[in-house]
């Protein structure tokens, strides 16, 4: 059965409601193309029926039947919290993430996120700079990099941390990919953290999936005249975060 969702994922480019389609209608699998698929396919797999696959996915509405990835799958079984925030942060959100995450690296929190500009890079590149772990849940194919100025830390964290994606090969990520990708950081991550967001943007989108599973959402304050986001999560409920033991206390 591992095999038959890995070739209706690899068919259907890991649209989860065309997998389950084809699942529910027993459609027959083409042996021919599913081994010139799986002949394409570089990267690491793991499905849904694997003992590999993190059990944290599988509560998650629409769980991915195939996780395509490169570097240690392991981390996903590690103490994890994500962290989200704007593709064009001010200064404030850059300093704000590199500080906290350095805390969090330091209590042995493995940072998710989703390697995109702005928070999400900077959230990467500082896990890997104070020697913790970062895992990256991509939008588009599994060996597609977006956006490009991120190829360096790609390099790095497929093969020294971890990058995830539910679709396949070098497939462009479109807009709408990037909230089912959300579902995903949501899903993996203990908890959220918020540095800088806009009202109505895709890290909203996070945050509604994180409290849809039952996460906690941390938020770090913004300033007044500054996008009003996170203070809009704190007055709604979210943790207040000036530093980092804010976090590190809730959690333990």
């Amino acid at each position: 059965m591992e095999e038959v969702l890995l070739y209706f994922a690899l068919k259907y480019r890991g649209d989860f409601h065309t997998i389950m389609q084809a699942v529910q209608n027993k459609e027959e699998v083409d042996q021919d193309e599913a081994m010139a698929l799986k002949a394409k396919l570089h990267s690491n797999y793991v499905t849904i029926l694997s003992p590999h696959y993190p059990s944290a996915l599988k509560n998650i509405q629409c769980p991915p039947f195939v996780l395509f990835y490169y570097g240690h799958i392991e981390l996903l079984n590690e103490p994890s919290i994500g962290v989200i925030g704007m593709r064009h942060p001010s200064d404030y959100g850059l300093y704000a993430t590199n500080h906290l995450v350095k805390g969090l690296v330091e209590h042995h929190l493995t940072i998710v996120s989703g390697m995109a500009i702005g928070i999400d890079g900077a959230s990467h590149r500082a896990a890997m700079r104070y020697h913790g772990h970062t895992v990256a849940v991509l939008g588009g194919g599994i060996d597609y990099i977006y956006p490009k100025s991120n190829t360096d830390i790609y390099d790095v964290m497929k093969h020294e941390h971890l990058i995830i994606s539910e679709i396949p090969f070098d497939q462009m990520p479109r807009r709408i990919d990037f909230p089912k990708r959300n579902r995903i950081i949501a899903g993996l991550s203990s908890s959220l953290l918020v540095v800088e967001a806009q009202e109505k943007s895709g890290t909203m989108i996070t945050v509604g999936c994180a409290l849809e599973q039952g996460k906690d959402v941390f938020a770090i304050p913004g300033r007044i005249y500054d996008h009003g986001g996170c203070n809009k999560l704190i007055d709604q409920g979210a943790k207040l975060v000036m530093k980092v033991e804010d976090i590190i206390e809730e959690l333990y």
